[in-house]
């Protein structure tokens, strides 16, 4: 058995083989080539041209929001306007007829006590106001 082992070889010759690795890289490599000739062989044409700019119209209309305050002593303002309970209410209706959904912000000084805060809120959800928060500045450092 001249020329090595029986797999490797038929009737004395050795078999061929065709490694696929290289045939990869190889067609990788034209693949890419080819892609490359095409991109540059397109013609861009440019054309110039002014276009405008937009500008940020600047509004005078505040947002329609009601504000209440609450002081530490009880004192109800609207708009920095001191209203009685029943004046606030009829204010906040008057409103709500103009705008169903109109959010209703209430701030309360810190000293203020919960009962305050908690009369001028059944108040305003008597009037049937669907957006209520609280407004709340951080704490001061």
């Amino acid at each position: 058995m001249a020329g090595g082992g029986s797999s490797q070889s038929i009737g004395g010759r050795k078999k061929a083989r065709i490694e696929i690795i290289p045939l990869i890289d190889v067609m990788f490599f034209l693949l890419a080539a080819f892609m490359m000739v095409s991109l540059s062989m397109q013609k861009l044409q440019v054309i110039k041209m002014d276009l405008p700019t937009a500008t940020a119209q600047t509004t005078s209309k505040k947002p329609d929001v009601f504000n209440i305050e609450i002081s530490r002593t009880g004192d109800v303002s609207v708009d920095s306007k001191h209203l009685s309970i029943p004046e606030m209410e009829k204010a906040l209706k008057e409103r709500m007829n103009a705008n169903t959904n109109l959010p209703v912000y209430i701030k309360a000084d810190q000293k203020s006590t919960h009962g305050m805060v908690m009369n001028i809120l059944d108040s305003v959800k008597a009037v049937g106001a669907p957006k209520v928060s609280f407004a709340i500045e951080p704490p001061k450092d």
